[in-house]
């Protein structure tokens, strides 16, 4: 049994959907699948359909594209219930949300448990230099808005900082109910560190890309792994010895096409050494002065 792993994989994109519908057969292996299949229900749909169907077990998380509701889509379900929707779609093709308890990885029996655990945190506009006190001022100096901001409604709370806030304090629950013995496998849409949710081309789109009160998460509940999306930037980074990988598909401007969706999938290693050789030291000189 493998762990393999992607995100991102925009279904809203025609040439998107026709790769997922070439995707190979894998019956003995797990996928994850960290958010941003589609824009409307109808994609997670679409998507689970086939996956369900090829993979032995399936995992997934939202991003922030499954969550819009566009202005020309109003009569939909928005916010909390169009998450509700989701995940009714998910459970419905038997994929694990983060609504499920955790599943544990298989292991001999007198091994200690690695859970998989898929998280709905969202984000509170806090990943910023310090030295920032408006983040979408600072955002929008530099041009920068995301599509979240009149897309992504966060009802019945009164803000998508409320709305996270509430998903952080269940989230922390749950993990923190797990057996002390245990390590885990945390998948999230969005990146867990500030260090590791700044894209090169438009660094100030980070107040978009997580919260600051998830950064000790890895360690503090035991990470071996965790793995986000959101980025269109796919990389295997580590950070006090857990391993973070970023496993976007993207936008058909973000990957080959030729080479097949199949090539796309991340393993993710269950072995305990693997994947530790590509230590990129935490220190950045964006954290200490203006960009």
């Amino acid at each position: 049994m493998r762990l393999l792993a992607i995100s991102d994989l925009h279904l809203n994109h025609a040439v998107n959907r026709t790769a997922l519908e070439s995707i190979g057969e894998y019956p003995n292996d797990w996928l994850i699948v960290a958010g941003d299949v589609g824009e409307k229900p109808e994609h997670l749909t679409f998507a689970m359909a086939i996956l369900a169907k090829r993979f032995a077990r399936v995992f997934w998380t939202p991003g922030n594209h499954d969550l819009w509701c566009p202005a020309d889509d109003i009569e939909r379900t928005r916010g909390q219930a169009r998450y509700d929707e989701l995940v009714a779609i998910c459970r419905a093709f038997s994929v694990a949300t983060p609504e499920d308890p955790y599943v544990a990885v298989p292991a001999p029996p007198a091994a200690a448990p690695t859970f998989i655990c898929p998280l709905f945190c969202l984000y509170d506009y806090t990943f910023h230099p310090t030295w920032v006190t408006d983040p979408l001022a600072w955002a929008r100096e530099a041009g920068v808005v995301c599509g979240d901001e009149w897309m992504l409604h966060p009802d019945p709370w009164p803000s998508r900082s409320d709305w996270c806030d509430a998903r952080l304090a269940d989230t922390e629950a749950r993990l923190l109910a797990l057996p002390r013995d245990s390590s885990t496998i945390l998948v999230s849409h969005w990146p867990l560190r500030y260090d590791l949710a700044r894209p090169p081309r438009v660094p100030r789109f980070s107040i978009w890309c997580g919260t600051l009160r998830t950064e000790d998460w890895p360690t503090r509940f035991r990470a071996r792994h965790v793995v986000n999306g959101h980025l269109h930037m796919r990389t295997t980074l580590a950070r006090e010895d857990v391993t973070h990988h970023e496993v976007s598909l993207g936008y058909p401007r973000d990957w080959n096409q030729s080479r097949g969706l199949d090539w796309y999938l991340r393993e993710i290693p269950l072995n305990d050494d693997a994947g530790r050789s590509r230590f990129v030291p935490a220190r950045d000189p964006f954290m200490m002065s203006p960009a």
